[in-house]
């Protein structure tokens, strides 16, 4: 086949997929663009999980009328000049590609004043294409909207999820932003009601209390380290007792740059190391302030990545700060070598109906954790699981009450109590799920859990899953959830904390199977 220029058209949309892949990527764009325009207050408003609107609007410094129309342009930018200005980018946007890429793939309506100017102006645009313009009377600042979200690209529709998701998405993607730029005041309105509304204090803490509330904001401990080569990490961070089932609260900051980082996830996690049980995660607010010249913003289409010249130094400041908090803001009691020694192993005896009851649970993934072998001690392993059945064991002891010393065929067994006693929770929580027939825990008097926005959202979605694995209630009112039961045999946590729990794990399921194993998993590890 010939080789020839595509056109115009299909070559915006592509580029647009690259930018625009759902309606928190046009959200994060939009206010990005605000953001730099020296924004104060800025409304969010979205209808149907933003695929019918997104209207977003500031107080910023607006676009002049000249040149309004020239922003719809590709690579159209007013915040680098030169290939030099690439080194030491210090705005949230600078490629010139957000605002015609959101066009290319909607109905766009750009509406804007500049600050002194006596009169606005509007562009709007139908799949890229200008439709109309001209003057309108409107206040300083500018007002974006876009209607009918990938209206010409169906096929990119057909990947979204519901509607209550993409809202999440949204919703979290201005949470991110009121972390990040804690002095501008954010307001979420989803279908004509408030979802979020940040302060606009310039206090991390104020915005964390309508984030994760107002107990969880209260318990945060304050970091702050700077080295001599003018890298700074401040920000809030949980101690050790405070903890969820994902890393979802988990954020960083680049120069006020919502970024992902494995670097600065590690550095954190390391900080962490020995102080959490595994498979639970802090809660961090995270910000780092480097030269601009340390670190590379344009490796990413959606700039969600970034890249640090001096990584070892980055590392050692973040974990430094993190690690020395924790050990003077939250201590751990230090126990003695002969504490740790002393009844370290105990006799143990079991019925011949329990050693059954182990030995034959082998299918089941029972935790035996063989001799460590390559990876060092200190390096995190994960316990290997049998899949076939274990042979008869005898049972001979027991290990620090943790786990079961027995003797079979091949050898020493050491089979840790907790995981089994979890796979098997999990198998039955699997199976009464299944049958719709869970064991349910009702509560004398019901509890009245205050939920945030992304939580009623999320109860919203799973509500059948939820009531197959045990939990009983229902709305009360627009945030409150009227809890009247949970699943059966849980007694180490409380009832609205073991829902908050399990509505973060459900944030993340992306069909019913992975939610119900998720649900299962934690039910089962509670019940352990």
């Amino acid at each position: 086949m010939p080789v020839r220029i595509l056109d115009s058209n299909v070559a915006a949309k592509i580029a647009a997929g690259e930018v625009v892949d759902r309606p928190a990527s046009v959200v994060k764009e939009l206010l990005e663009n605000s953001l730099d325009a020296g924004a104060s207050r800025i409304t969010v408003e979205i209808e149907g999980g933003g695929t019918e609107l997104i209207r977003i609007t500031d107080d910023g410094e607006g676009i002049a009328v000249l040149d309004l129309e020239m922003a719809l342009e590709r690579h159209a930018t007013s915040k680098i000049t030169h290939e030099a200005d690439l080194e030491t980018v210090d705005t949230l946007g600078f490629r010139g590609e957000a605002l015609p890429s959101i066009a290319a793939v909607s109905h766009l309506v750009l509406t804007s004043r500049e600050r002194g100017s006596e009169q606005g102006a509007f562009v709007r645009t139908e799949g890229g294409v200008l439709a109309r313009k001209g003057a309108v009377g409107c206040p300083e600042g500018t007002s974006v909207t876009v209607q009918d979200l990938f209206f010409n690209v169906p096929a990119r529709r057909k990947f979204l999820r519901s509607v209550a998701a993409e809202s999440g998405r949204i919703h979290t993607m201005v949470t991110q932003l009121a972390m990040a730029f804690c002095h501008v005041r954010f307001q979420l309105v989803v279908n004509g009601k408030e979802g979020f509304a940040s302060p606009g204090s310039g206090s991390l803490r104020d915005v964390l209390r309508r984030v994760h509330g107002q107990q969880a904001a209260e318990q945060m401990l304050e970091i702050g380290a700077s080295d001599a080569d003018g890298r700074e990490a401040w920000g809030l961070v949980s101690p050790a007792g405070l903890h969820r089932a994902n890393r979802s609260a988990i954020n960083f900051y680049v120069n006020r740059r919502w970024v992902q980082s494995r670097l600065l996830l590690q550095a954190v996690e390391e900080a962490y190391r020995g102080l959490l049980m595994d498979g639970r995660h802090p809660l961090v607010a995270l910000h780092v302030y480097l030269p601009h010249d340390e670190v590379d913003v344009n490796v990413h289409p959606a700039k969600r990545e970034v890249r640090f010249h001096h990584e070892g130094s980055l590392f050692s400041l973040v974990q430094r700060a993190v690690r020395e908090t924790l050990v003077a803001e939250s201590p751990v009691p230090l126990v003695s070598p002969g504490a740790a020694r002393a009844g370290s192993f105990r006799a143990f005896a079991m019925s011949a109906e329990s050693r059954q009851s182990v030995a034959g649970q082998g299918e089941l993934a029972l935790g035996v954790i063989p001799p460590r072998e390559g990876p060092r001690a200190s390096e995190h392993t994960e316990a290997t699981t049998v899949s076939n059945a274990l042979p008869a064991l005898r049972v001979l002891g027991q290990a620090g009450g943790t786990y079961i010393i027995a003797e079979g065929p091949g050898g020493v067994y050491l089979i840790d109590q907790h995981a089994a006693h979890e796979r098997i929770r999990y198998e039955q929580v699997v199976r009464l799920a299944g049958e719709r027939q869970p064991e349910v825990q009702g509560l004398l008097e019901p509890q009245a859990v205050e939920l945030l926005p992304e939580q009623v959202q999320v109860v919203e979605q799973w509500s059948d899953t939820l009531s197959a694995h045990g939990f009983r209630g229902e709305p009360f009112g627009d945030k409150t959830y009227l809890l009247r039961g949970v699943p059966a045999g849980i007694t180490n946590t409380s009832a609205d904390r073991l829902l908050m729990e399990v509505l973060a794990l459900l944030s993340r399921a992306q069909d019913p199977a992975e939610a119900g194993a998720s649900l299962a998993a934690s039910i089962a590890c509670h019940g352990a």
